[in-house]
């Protein structure tokens, strides 16, 4: 029996414009199919009816994940006052109101309120586990759900436009774990209001921007005329924070086989000066450095006592590796 195709050996990063009412598992899918990709994997979920920047990455790349969902995200948001609803969103049911319509200058007083290191009580229709079944599982089924505030960074947070006295829209940029439903539960909340999400986009991911992002159907019309490999981003894009260390064939060889390679004076150095505190998915990742061959990413590694240690190999053709 012939063994099926489970796809092609494509590395890179896709930065999806995901469009409204689609899961980000279902864009993932959607843009794995349009390139047969073996792999695939996203940076930070978007809600169904959120719109914007939703970072794929295709093989290789998904190596890099935990680096990108580290990275700051900057979302636009519409607000209603006078409603909450189960979901803090438009697709969930009315479970209390409010006659209180904030005027702008209540609106952006209360906003420092809201910046810097904050708690938080996530929305109970999130991805978060309790004991061990997904919050909005528990929701669906009707089971009470009690989460507890957790600490999270808000960056900035401004009002944009008040359109009319029902709606106002918001601009915010924050770090991992924020919920902008959570948001404007609370905001309407600390202006004796009432409040749901009725858009969202999300701009940034890290490093990712709007001018970068391309939509499925746009994926589409070039993966038809036989360009859709014009959309990938090197799979080293998502590590742009990291110290880059430019190593020989010979190294990159030994790197691939697991082993360390001696640095010079003056890369060790060069290293160090660079070095900055850096946390990924709870690890000190402050020693990491990216080792590239020609500007293709070899290894993430640690360079410690005049050594790189790679950690983690990228399984990429590179040309001048296997002659040693």
């Amino acid at each position: 029996m012939a063994r099926k195709n489970k796809g092609q050996d494509i590395h890179g990063w896709v930065i999806l414009d995901k469009p409204f009412d689609m899961t980000s598992t279902q864009a993932v899918s959607a843009v794995r199919r349009i390139f047969d990709a073996n792999k695939a994997g996203h940076a930070g979920t978007l809600d169904p009816l959120a719109t914007g920047i939703l970072p794929i990455a295709l093989g290789e790349a998904t190596k890099t994940v935990p680096f990108t969902m580290e990275g700051a995200k900057v979302y636009r948001f519409t607000v209603k006052w006078g409603e909450r609803t189960d979901t803090l969103d438009a697709e969930g049911a009315v479970i209390a109101t409010s006659e209180v319509r904030p005027q702008r200058s209540a609106i952006e007083a209360v906003l420092p309120d809201f910046t810097g290191e904050i708690q938080q009580i996530p929305p109970i229709y999130s991805a978060i586990r309790v004991n061990g079944e997904r919050a909005y599982d528990l929701a669906r089924d009707g089971e009470e759900v009690e989460l507890e505030a957790r600490a999270i960074r808000i960056d900035a947070l401004e009002l944009v436009d008040c359109p009319d006295a029902d709606h106002a829209v918001f601009e915010m940029r924050c770090g991992k774990g924020s919920y902008v439903r959570a948001m404007a539960r609370d905001i309407a909340h600390a202006l004796g209001s009432e409040g749901h999400v009725v858009a969202l986009r999300r701009l940034v991911v890290g490093g990712f921007v709007e001018a970068e992002s391309t939509t499925l159907d746009g994926l589409r019309e070039m993966a038809h005329k036989g360009a859709a490999s014009e959309a990938l981003l090197p799979v080293q894009t998502a590590l742009d924070d990291i110290p880059a260390l430019a190593i020989t064939g010979e190294e990159a060889s030994n790197l691939k086989l697991g082993r360390s390679i001696v640095l010079l004076p003056r890369q060790a150095q060069e290293l160090k000066a660079l070095r900055r505190p850096l946390m990924i998915a709870g690890k000190d990742c402050s020693f990491m450095a990216l080792a590239t061959l020609d500007g293709q990413a070899v290894a993430l590694g640690e360079a410690r006592a005049g050594r790189f240690q790679p950690v983690r190999v990228f399984n990429l053709p590179l040309t001048g590796v296997d002659r040693v």
